[in-house]
């Protein structure tokens, strides 16, 4: 079943992304989605070197909520900044402790952390045990920390590595 189907859950989602860039329902664009679902995984299947678990589903669709909910804030905050006082930013890097291990999960924080705007995921120390974020605008890094922490790496552990 691998063979045919290497990551199950991956396929669902890679066709719902192409409906969204497609913007349309017909047929003929869902069954390019399936195709393109299908394999896309199948293609790169040699690049994962191992099959994406989720422990918690129900705590992902949640995780997901908030993520959407954090974008479309963040880019109502950074357009405040930018057409406010741009010379007043406070720009900084700071150096998130990592508590998850998986690759997964270390990958899914830096691009959840680069796709909220305001915020950069930079770089993971060679031991994975860090990873350096650059904020457009923060004087409280100890805050940033605990958010990053708390918001997004406390559930990602949970979706993505077992208790």
């Amino acid at each position: 079943m691998r063979r045919l189907l290497p990551h199950p859950l991956l396929t669902p989602v890679l066709t719902m992304i192409w409906l969204l860039l497609v913007n349309s329902l017909e047929a003929g664009q869902i069954v390019l989605g399936l195709f393109l679902g299908w394999v896309l995984p199948m293609l790169t299947l040699q690049f994962w070197p191992e099959q994406v678990r989720i422990y918690k589903p129900l705590l992902l669709i949640r995780f997901l909520g908030i993520f959407l909910l954090d974008i479309v804030l963040a880019n109502f905050t950074v357009a405040r900044l930018i057409l406010g006082r741009p010379e007043r930013l406070q720009p900084v890097f700071v150096n998130i402790p990592l508590d998850v291990k998986s690759d997964l999960a270390i990958s899914f924080l830096a691009n959840v952390i680069s796709l909220t705007p305001g915020t950069v995921s930079s770089r993971v120390s060679p031991d994975h045990r860090y990873l350096l974020v650059h904020a457009l605008n923060e004087t409280d890094t100890e805050a940033l920390v605990a958010t990053i922490k708390s918001r997004y790496e406390a559930p990602l552990k949970e979706i993505f590595e077992p208790c």
